[in-house]
Formats: structure tokens, sequence, C-alpha cells
């Protein structure tokens, strides 16, 4: 009964609330319509007149039109990157494509070198040597004209003032410098495709071009650079006098003097990160044997070309203080003094890492161990001179510690951050570098002639006397004037020169028909060797970051320096902390391209992929399972 019931209410109850729901849904809906904006009805334009309003909006319109018609073109000075700001970003695409050209340029010199020693003894491991090292330049060639050609761009763009005048005083250099750019890369790819396919000596003649050319765009382009900073050739108010001039400006033989030794000590480290790169990734053991000696050749042209790079930028800095006081005592003694602490310690860094690879590298030859006694003594001469080198004149102390001390400078220490010290103790460190290479260079080879002995004392007195020569005069500096003390660094350096050289000839006739005590073994070396030239590349890519901020920053807020002054939001200098930020990060970015060139060249060496065809199989086969079988007559 009550089941009955209920199926009745229900079967009342579903309809009607069936309706209500209905009801509501239109209810919602119509209000819903009644809330709808409706455009309100307007009388047709054509059978009104236009009100005053229209007519005045209208006459605005016209009006701006006519404005914006008559106004003249302004040339803008300057224009704003988005998030870095303008210089930010112009630094680190500037700093990219001169760390690319650098490698460009640094690469076929010593590839060149290295084959002139194949072609003359005959050795085709030079041969392999110099066209591996050459294979790194096709994919950094365009590298470096990509980065090159957005360098422009952006200084179009963002400077447009500045570059209108540079392009006005040096528009003769630029037909010169597009045909030197295309004669490069005709040397440039000539050569290296045609390695094997032309003459020896006609493929040394495109290697020779090649560096001829590659320098001559460098010098150029350092023309421009210098301008900025020692301009020449101009009036006061920057009008043009002598294209001359303006070339051979007070800096622009130094620093073509010192970014060509620079170049070849990067580029020789660079491709002695390659180098460890290969042999950390070899599988069997000629390959690491090949890389290790690859290794070895970029390591030791680039700590030979690093060797005398201190000196190519005292002279650099000489010319700067000829050029300008202000400027020389900005560099060495105002903001940017304490940068040069920082280069300090990153020289220091490549010294040791240098030594302690060639140290390392003792371990290849047999018969090492009656050498390695002398390594304790040359560590020590190292680290004293690395410690002085990078002792700074003044300190960053508290008021109590400056109390204390007497001042800001420290009444023992300080005596090490004067000049007088810091030449000492580099030309120091020069010379206790050369002995660790020619103990490296002995291991395992006893002299045979006659005059061994009093070879060996030659030597040893040149080694000695150079080393006095240089602390004597050191020492003497402390009791002269400036100019004097300045003078003094000039046979301080020849001294370490006439050294090396003297020296080196002497251990060449020495050690002719040397007796071998023991066979190299090239490839035995432990991998933490492979990771010291990775350090080497990336300290000297760092450094050279540094150096270049401080030679361009020195102008402060001048494009160029008291001609044309910088009057963009980015017109002030960096800290060392803004400076060291943009200059690591710009490296990291070198060394993340830098990669990915290794990595497209290494798939040179790869085999190449074949596809296997789609095999036809039958069935009844018992080598193959079923459902891979063709059915006969299937295609």
């Amino acid at each position: 009964m009550n089941g009955a019931f209920n199926r009745k209410v229900l079967f009342i109850l579903g309809p009607v609330t069936g309706l209500v729901m209905f009801a509501a849904v239109v209810w919602m809906a119509s209000q819903l319509m009644n809330r709808e904006y409706r455009e309100p009805y307007r009388v047709p334009s054509a059978a009104v007149d236009a009100t005053p309003r229209e007519g005045g909006l209208a006459a605005e319109r016209a009006d701006a039109e006519t404005k914006a018609r008559a106004k003249p073109y302004a040339e803008a000075e300057y224009r704003t990157f988005p998030i870095v700001g303008s210089r930010v970003a112009i630094w680190a695409v500037a700093e990219l494509h001169l760390l690319f050209a650098a490698f460009v340029l640094a690469v076929p010199i010593f590839a060149f070198i290295i084959e002139v020693i194949g072609y003359k003894n005959g050795d085709p491991r030079y041969d392999r040597l110099a066209y591996e090292f050459t294979k790194l330049l096709s994919t950094s060639f365009s590298l470096t004209a990509t980065f090159g050609a957005a360098l422009t761009f952006m200084l179009i763009i963002l400077y447009p003032k500045f570059t209108n005048y540079m392009m006005s005083v040096f528009s003769p250099t630029f037909l010169p410098y597009v045909l030197l750019f295309f004669a490069e890369a005709f040397f440039l790819y000539t050569y290296y495709y045609g390695w094997g396919k032309f003459h020896p000596l006609v493929h040394l003649g495109l290697g020779l071009g090649l560096n001829l050319v590659g320098t001559g765009i460098m010098m150029i382009a350092n023309a421009w650079v210098t301008f900025m900073t020692s301009p020449a050739g101009v009036s006061d108010q920057g009008a043009v006098l002598s294209v001359r001039d303006a070339i051979f400006n007070y800096t622009w033989m130094p620093i073509n003097i010192h970014r060509f030794i620079a170049n070849i000590a990067f580029g020789g480290s660079v491709a002695g990160a390659y180098a460890a790169f290969k042999f950390l990734n070899a599988e069997t053991d000629e390959e690491r044997a090949h890389y290790d000696w690859m290794g070895y050749i970029g390591n030791f042209v680039a700590i030979s070309a690093f060797l005398p790079l201190p000196f190519a930028g005292y002279y650099l800095a000489k010319e700067i203080y000829a050029f300008s006081q202000t400027l020389g005592l900005t560099m060495m003694g105002g903001a940017f003094s304490w940068l040069f602490i920082v280069q300090a310690v990153l020289i220091g860094n490549l010294f040791l890492a240098a030594n302690y690879y060639l140290w390392l590298g003792m371990g290849r030859v047999e018969g090492f161990q009656p050498l390695q006694k002398f390594i304790k003594y040359l560590l020590v001469g190292i680290t004293l001179c690395f410690a002085v080198w990078a002792t700074p004149r003044s300190i960053i102390a508290t008021v109590s510690e400056l109390r204390a001390m007497g001042g800001g400078t420290h009444p023992i220490l300080g005596y090490f951050g004067v000049m007088s010290a810091k030449n000492t103790a580099v030309n120091i460190l020069i010379l206790t570098t050369f002995m660790s290479f020619l103990l490296y260079r002995r291991t395992g080879k006893v002299a045979t002639v006659a005059w061994a002995k009093m070879g060996h004392a030659a030597q040893l007195a040149i080694f000695a006397a150079a080393a006095i020569i240089v602390i004597s005069l050191g020492v003497y500096g402390y009791f002269v004037e400036a100019t004097v003390r300045i003078g003094l660094s000039v046979p301080q350096v020849g001294s370490v020169l006439f050294a090396m050289v003297s020296i080196t000839a002497i251990d060449i006739f020495l050690f002719r028909g040397a007796r071998k005590t023991g066979e190299v073994h090239w490839g035995r070396m432990p991998a933490i060797s492979q990771y010291v030239l990775i350090f080497i590349a990336v300290t000297f890519t760092w450094l050279m970051g540094l150096m270049g901020y401080i030679r361009s920053g020195l102008r402060q807020h001048w494009h160029v320096y008291g001609v044309m002054r910088d009057t963009s939001v980015d017109a002030f200098t960096p800290t060392i902390g803004f400076a060291t930020r943009v200059v690591s990060v710009t490296v990291l970015l070198f060394f993340l391209l830098i990669g990915f060139v290794f990595w497209l060249t290494s798939l040179h060496d790869r085999p190449d992929f074949v596809r296997q065809p789609k095999a036809r199989l039958r069935p009844g086969s018992d080598d193959i399972p079923p459902e891979f079988a063709v059915a006969p007559g299937e295609p």
C-alpha cells in the first residue's frame, strides 16, 4: 500500500519539479537578457548636422597631422637597451667578438708554425696536429663575424651619434677593412679545405697569407679602439685634421704588440683546453697519447707567449702615461688600482698552474726522479713572488686597524705594494717558470758533449746574474725618485730576456745528441693535468676580459677622451663588483659557445650514419619472430 502511494507521489512530483526548474531557467535568462547592453538608437549621421564638438575633434586631428608632417628630423644621441642597459649590452657583445677574434687570429699562427716544423722534419704528426687545430677555425670564424655584425648594428642603434662620429673620422679605413675581411675568408677556407690537396709550399703560402691578413685586420680595428683612449689628428672640437695621425696615435702600436702576444697566449690556452676535453673523452691509449701531446703543444705556445706579455703591458702603460698623466694615475693609483690586485691574483694563478702542469709532465718521462728535488725550491720561489705581486699598497681596514698601523699603509707589507717590488716579483716569476720549462726539457736526457760541465756552469751563472740584477735594481728603486725608478724596469726586463735567450741557445747545443735515460710515454698523465689546462684557459680568458675593461674604462665619462663626452644614463664608472660580474657572465657565455665549437668539431671524427635497409623477412624462418614475418605476395 505504502509502496503504491509513494510511486503515485513521485509520479506527480516529477513533472511538477521539471516545470518549476524550467520556469526558473526562463526567469534567469530573461533577467540576463534585460541587463545586456543595447546600443541606443541614433539618427543616421546623414540626416543631422555635425555638432560643434565633432567639428572641433576633426580640426584637432587635422592640426595634429599637419604638425606631424612638418616635424623636422632630429638625430637621436642614445637609445636604451631593455633590462641590462645599452652599456652592458655593448660590453658583452664586444667582448665576445674580441675573444673569438683573438682565437681566430692566434690559431692560424701556431698552426702555421707547427706545419712548417712538420714540413722541415717530415714528421706527419705535426701535420695532423696543425690540421686538428685548424678544424677549430671554421665555426669560430662564423661566430666572430656574427658577433661583429651584431656589435655594428647595436652601436648604430644604441649610440648613433658616437658611431657617426667614428665613421666620419675613420671612413677611409673601412674599405681596406672589408677587403681584408673577404681576403681572410678566402685564405681561411682555402687553407682548411685545401689541406693535402695542394703542394706543401703552396699550402704554407696560404697559411702565411691568412696570418698576414688577420694581423692587418687586427691593426685597423686597434686604430679605432685606441683613438677613443688617446685621440690624435683631430681638433679640440673633434674636427678631423689628419686620419694618419688618428691611426698612429699614442697607444696604437703598444696595443698592437700587446694584443698580438696576448692573442697567441689566449689561443694556445683554448687549444690546450680543447685537447684536454678530447683527452678526458678518449677511449684508447693512442687517442690519449695524441691529445696529451696536443695539450702540451697548446700549453707550450700559451706559456711561451705569456712570459713576455707583462713587458708588453708595461710598454702600453708607459705610453698611456706619456699621453696623459691623469689617465695613468687613474689606472694605477685611482679607481682602477684595486682591479690590478685582482689581476695580480689571476696572473699568479696562471704561473702556478703553468709550473704545476710542467712538473706533472715530468712524469711522462722515465728517469725524471733526479730533477724532482728542484721542484720544491721552485715552488717556494713562485709562492713568495706571488705573495709580493698580489700585495696592495693600501689596505681596506677598520678605523681601529688603521690606528694600529698608523695609517692606510702597513708598516712592513706596505713596502711590497709599490712598483719596485712588483716589477722585481714578476721578473723573478718569469725566470722561475722558464727554469721549470728547462727542467722539463732536459728530463730523461744526459748531455754527452765534452763541454757539458762548462755549459751547465755558464747557464747557472747567467741565471744567477739575471736574478741578482733584477733584485738589486728593485731594491735600488726604493732610494731614487719616480722618474729614475720607472727607468729601472728597462734593464730588469733586458736582463731577463737576455737570460732566457742565451740559456736556451746554450741548452740547444748542450743537449744535441744527448743520451736518453728513458722514453717519453705520451698519454701517461693524471686527469688533474687536463683540468689544469682547462683552468689556465678559463683564467686567461677572465684576465683578458678584466684588462679590456680597465683599458676601456679609463675614459670614464668620455666616448673619445677629451673630445666627445658621454652624456648617456650609463656614463658612470662601474664598481669592481659590477665589472667582475659582467666579465664573469661574458666569459661563461664564451665557454658555452666554445664548448659548442668543440662538440661540433668532434662530429668530424664520428663515423657517418648509414641507414640500414628494412629486411624482407619470410614466414618459416627459424631466426625471426613470426610477428615480423612477411607473407608471400605481401609488399
